[in-house]
């Protein structure tokens, strides 16, 4: 590479890092920019865009999309690392790779390092309780889930404690009932019906799903589909438990405040989202999930030549309203991010981004699903017509062309904002 070549780098290739740099390369492209004058470099801790909000669902083998398959049509170089620091003044990050450290400069860089699970000082959380804030970590859920009729018998054996009715919460919860009784019919391991008694809470060897949230009511922030989605979990089985706090994981279960104990040979925490430690390093005000904020180009208030997008950066999305922490936001910011720091860098006008309409589409499990709309939530669609919305989302909509054809790759980079999806409207 010519040491002439200018670089954007994106730090992240999750929905808003891989759409940053599909759209940077796309705008490099239209503006017939050569290869050897601006480069386009993706620095992510995996080889793979991982379609993370999937991780609720079982099987996840297609789930996981090899950089390769995306990025080198498109002509963008990627490295599998970790950026654990960035240097403003002199304009480089320096990067973990596992075997050695090395620093990389940057013209212009956009930060779309993404979230993680939030995980307070709660005891035994950390050691004891599940999650599926990765690939890996819902793949280990699933492994313990497979071993749970071989475990001996106990009063919490088959009984799942899932901590957190956000969003993450509710879809995994009404998700499971179904699942463990897949798992306990196939591996028929002499498990019982017979009563026992925890407290008068447990039946011995039943399979039971809990889930326990702190707010007066589960799905409380889902406006009109809470009572919806309140009946769609009762009718599948799932225990709610609202109005309740997590003292304790245990090996075997869970303590909650004022000292009330529940068996459970599973713990599965959704306790919410934090923006990567990453913007710490900016000499911003973080909001409080730890997000960058950012003006209506994806520009890094106050400091030259960086751009954020996703779930580390906060943007009044329709010009009022901060975006959500979610694939919704994430990919129409990445688009307009990318194309923004190609524009920046050539001197070219920016365009800022703007989307005002917003829709939450929840998953219910076998018992279909709920499509809302606005910020106030109104429920539009509930059932089998909402749930196909939900499969064409999570198995179409979200995904990148997987033709791994460079025009393909590059026009669905385009920076503009889709329509919301499309559903049955019902009359409800």
């Amino acid at each position: 590479m010519d040491t002439d070549t200018k670089r954007i780098v994106v730090i992240g290739a999750g929905f808003a890092g891989l759409w940053s740099a599909l759209a940077a390369a796309r705008e490099l492209d239209q503006q017939h920019v050569p290869a050897d004058r601006v480069e386009v470099v993706v620095i992510n801790g995996t080889p793979y865009h991982s379609i993370r909000v999937r991780n609720y669902e079982q099987p996840l083998d297609d789930t996981l999309i090899p950089l390769s398959d995306v990025l080198d049509p498109a002509g963008v170089r990627w490295i599998q690392g970790v950026v654990r620091s960035i240097d403003l003044s002199r304009r480089q990050v320096a990067i973990d790779t596992g075997t050695q450290s090395q620093s990389l400069g940057y013209e212009r860089l956009i930060v779309a390092a993404g979230s993680e699970l939030a995980r307070p000082g709660i005891a035994g959380l950390r050691e004891f309780a599940f999650d599926v804030d990765t690939f890996q970590g819902a793949r280990k859920l699933q492994d313990h889930l497979l071993q749970l009729p071989r475990l001996p018998e106990s009063a919490g054996r088959l009984t799942v404690v899932v901590v957190g009715a956000g969003l993450t919460g509710v879809e995994l919860a009404a998700e499971l009932p179904a699942r463990l009784r897949g798992i306990v019919g196939i591996a028929g391991d002499n498990v019982t019906d017979t009563a026992g008694d925890n407290a008068g809470n447990n039946r011995r060897d039943t399979v039971r799903v809990i889930l326990a949230d702190r707010s007066a009511k589960i799905g409380q922030a889902m406006g009109g589909a809470q009572p919806v989605i309140e009946a769609a979990l009762t009718a599948q089985g799932v225990e709610l438990l609202p109005g309740v706090s997590l003292e304790a994981v245990t090996r075997d279960g869970i303590v909650l405040t004022g000292g009330r104990r529940i068996d459970a040979a599973t713990v599965v925490w959704c306790g919410g989202m934090r923006a990567s430690s990453l913007t710490a390093q900016f000499p911003v005000a973080l909001d409080p999930f730890g997000r960058i904020p950012v003006d209506a180009f994806l520009r890094v208030e106050s400091v030259p030549g960086v751009f954020a997008a996703g779930d580390c950066a906060r943007i009044l999305i329709d010009g009022e309203r901060p975006s959500v922490m979610s694939c919704q936001h994430g990919r129409p910011m990445g688009r307009y991010a990318g194309h923004n720091a190609v524009c920046d860098l050539l001197g070219l006008a920016m365009l800022p981004l703007r989307i005002d309409w917003y829709t939450t589409i929840l998953d219910l499990g076998p018992w279909g699903a709920v499509y809302t709309e606005g910020w106030e939530r109104r429920l539009a669609s509930q059932g089998d017509d909402a749930k196909e919305t939900k499969r064409t989302i999570n198995c179409v909509r979200i995904y990148p062309p997987r033709t791994k054809q460079r025009d393909d790759l590059l026009q669905a980079a385009a920076p503009v904002v889709q329509a919301p999806p499309y559903t049955v409207r019902q009359v409800l």
